[in-house]
């Protein structure tokens, strides 16, 4: 069965805009006026919903959220979705989306990371729809570093498709701009050198799947659940085995390395070819390490686990397509990510 993709997006076409989770206070509107407005200077029209509040940890009740949601993924004149960022409870949305409706409406791009992993892991492994994790609208103004792709490269893709991305081998230490002092920032502050690691072992990796994955802390709840059986997905769209990417958020090692045991138990790991984990700032503990942490969870699985991959929450960014076909390679000089949207 194959993946589904939507149609490229084109000049004129509607980019719906909602909170699933998390909305945007109104301190940083301002930032979130100007991410609109490089959008719009793409040539998009870009709709924004009601559910938006950022006066608390949700920008809407439950059936809100949902029903905004399901109504923009089904709305063919709506050719993409991109929320703000993420949150902290999405998982409250998954039994009230309209998941047969989704699954039958022609296809719409969804982009994010964080907690929209809740929403966008699921999507793609309940409906076959492709989904574009790594970005998110707030984000979006900022310059995109060379041997990057941004997400509207990807949506604007046909059928097919194949890139490459290699990582520029430098990142943010820490911190965060401060966007209601500075709405317009556009350079990213990449401080400090860093290349992929390899942490189970040595010698050079080349392996292809199809990519599937999202944020630990997030996905971690879902195991056990209808909404995150990779098995079943492998079954159906990668007999080839799949490219599973995880990465932390902000727990620390030991909680990561509970996670990720829980998460292989419980089946998430089973097809996968290799593993990627995105680079953290998450902190250590006096005895684990969050490289550690995962070494200690998923070494058994015998599979390459390349870590410090640029798919997390350091920038930069590097935008994985959950179902594209995929190959990743590393050695002591390359390394890239080259996706094929077929």
């Amino acid at each position: 069965m194959p993946v589904r993709y939507p149609r490229p997006l084109r000049p004129g076409d509607r980019i719906g805009v909602t909170s699933p989770s998390s909305g945007v206070p109104e301190e940083l509107r301002e930032r979130l006026a100007v991410a609109v407005r490089d959008v719009e200077a793409r040539g998009y029209e870009v709709v924004t919903g009601r559910c938006m509040d950022g006066s608390g940890h949700v920008s809407a009740p439950a059936a809100e959220r949902a029903a905004e949601l399901t109504a923009m993924l089904t709305d063919p004149g709506i050719r993409a979705v991109v929320p703000p960022w993420g949150g902290e409870t999405a998982i409250d949305l998954l039994p009230l989306i309209d998941w047969r409706a989704v699954r039958t409406a022609e296809p719409t791009w969804v982009v994010g990371y964080s907690d929209m992993s809740t929403v966008m892991t699921p999507l793609t492994l309940l409906t076959g729809v492709a989904t574009v994790h790594g970005n998110n609208l707030m984000d979006t103004p900022y310059r995109v570093p060379e041997g990057l792709a941004s997400w509207f490269d990807i949506v604007a893709a046909p059928a097919g498709h194949r890139f490459t991305q290699t990582p520029p081998e430098r990142h943010r230490a820490s911190g965060w701009d401060d966007w209601a002092e500075h709405p317009g920032s556009r350079t990213f502050t990449l401080d400090i050198p860093g290349r992929w690691t390899r942490l189970d072992g040595s010698g050079d990796v080349d392996v292809e799947g199809r990519l599937i994955g999202g944020c630990v802390e997030m996905l971690c709840n879902l195991t056990g659940t209808p909404y995150l059986d990779t098995s079943a997905f492998a079954r159906a769209h990668a007999p080839e085995g799949l490219l599973v990417y995880v990465e932390a958020a902000g727990d620390d090692a030991l909680a990561i390395c509970r996670y990720l045991h829980g998460m292989r138990l419980a089946g998430f790991f089973d097809a996968a070819n290799a593993v990627l984990v995105g680079r953290t700032a998450a902190p250590d503990t006096p005895s684990l390490t969050q490289h550690q942490a995962v070494l200690d969870a998923l070494g058994p699985l015998n599979v390459p686990i390349v870590a410090d991959v640029e798919c997390g929450h350091v920038p930069p960014y590097l935008p994985l397509v959950n179902g594209a076909r995929c190959r990743v390679v590393h050695t002591a000089t390359l390394s890239e990510v080259t996706q094929t949207l077929d």
